[in-house]
Parts: C-alpha cells; sequence; structure tokens
C-alpha cells in the first residue's frame, strides 16, 4: 500500500470516528444570526376601554374594544445608522366590541391598516402606530342619539409602547381612537367618536 493510500485510509477513518462520537469533521461553524422580531409573523389580542368624546351623540358611550390582529414581516422600512429600525408592517384585525354604556350591546368588525414600528438595536422595546379602517356590524335600536342602522363603517388611530418578555411573547400598551358611523346612509347619522386606553400580549410565529 502507498503512503497516499495510507494517507487517504486514516483521513477516512479519523472522520468516521469523529463522526460516529458526534464531533464536527471541522471547526465549528458560527451560529446564524436570529431573526430580526419584525421580519416575522404576529399574532396579537388587545382590548381596552373606550369613553366617547366630540359632539356627535348627547350619549355617553363606553366600549370595551377586543382586537385579533395579525402583523405580517416587515413590507418595507429603514435600517437606522445606530442599530435601531424602522418597519411598515401589514395589520388585519377583527374586533368585537362590548357596549358596556349605550342604548346598542355589541359590534363586530373588520379592519386593516399599517402598522408602523420603531425598534431599538436591541428589539427589547418599540414604539408603534397606525391608522386606518373596515367594515362591521352594531345592534342598533332605532333610539335617538343611537346607531341608525346595524351596518357601520369604522376608522381608527392607535399609538403604543411593545415590551418583549422572552422569544415569543411582547406585552403591548397603548392609547386608541375608534370611530363608527353608517357613512350618511341614514339621517340623523349620529355616530361614535371614542378614545381611550388599550392593553394586549402578541406572540411571533
Amino acid at each position: 500500500m502507498t503512503i497516499r493510500s495510507l494517507s487517504i485510509a486514516a483521513f477516512v477513518a479519523s472522520s468516521l470516528s469523529a463522526a460516529l462520537a458526534g464531533q464536527p469533521i471541522v471547526g465549528n461553524l458560527p451560529n446564524p444570526a436570529p431573526t430580526p422580531i419584525y421580519r416575522e409573523h404576529a399574532f396579537d389580542i388587545e382590548t381596552g376601554m373606550l369613553w366617547q368624546v366630540g359632539n356627535y351623540t348627547d350619549i355617553d358611550y363606553r366600549l370595551v374594544p377586543t382586537q385579533f390582529a395579525w402583523r405580517s414581516p416587515r413590507w418595507f422600512g429603514l435600517d437606522l445608522d445606530n442599530g435601531a429600525s424602522i418597519s411598515v408592517r401589514h395589520r388585519a384585525a377583527l374586533l368585537g366590541t362590548w357596549v358596556e354604556n349605550g342604548p346598542e350591546s355589541h359590534y363586530f368588525g373588520f379592519m386593516l391598516s399599517p402598522s408602523i414600528e420603531y425598534w431599538n438595536k436591541a428589539q427589547t422595546w418599540s414604539v408603534y402606530a397606525g391608522a386606518g379602517g373596515g367594515f362591521g356590524w352594531i345592534d342598533s335600536q332605532g333610539v335617538e342619539g343611537g346607531q341608525g342602522q346595524d351596518f357601520t363603517l369604522n376608522w381608527f388611530g392607535h399609538l403604543g409602547l411593545q415590551r418583549v418578555i422572552n422569544d415569543s411573547l411582547t406585552l403591548r400598551v397603548g392609547t386608541m381612537f375608534q370611530h363608527m358611523s353608517n357613512g350618511g346612509a341614514t339621517s340623523p347619522n349620529p355616530g361614535i367618536d371614542a378614545v381611550g386606553f388599550t392593553v394586549g400580549a402578541s406572540w411571533k410565529f
């Protein structure tokens, strides 16, 4: 057997031995960088309390909205020189609202909006904002100052903070403005303008 053959045999034997022992044949490869949180899907659950403002109606509405929302990975954004980032994501939400004070009792709707998020370099906290709208149905009662029909349009704006708790869980707290009306389909069209707070949690997937 030649020296070259002996060398090849020795290399194969040592490689098999290392593989059987569970050791890498070559040096350790670096761990891949974790995926930024804003480049993953997110599922949010939020609730809170909103109070009637403005002069659309004399009824002192109080609303308890609950949102089930999906946010997409970053659609587009900007990575800043200090390591922070600004991301714009798609957001779609199902809205279920308990009318805690008012002639109606519930509202169910759907909303679309962007989610604009500033993330710090360490991705431990974020400021978020967004505005959008959609449509839904309320159980109108035909009373003065109440909603004129079941089908309504809605739009909203919100602003808040997110705090990362662990690899999958993020807590959210913010303020929200909500408008609901039928777009002039009935006269009068009182509508609801309400503002308040929201709290919730988010899971990435």
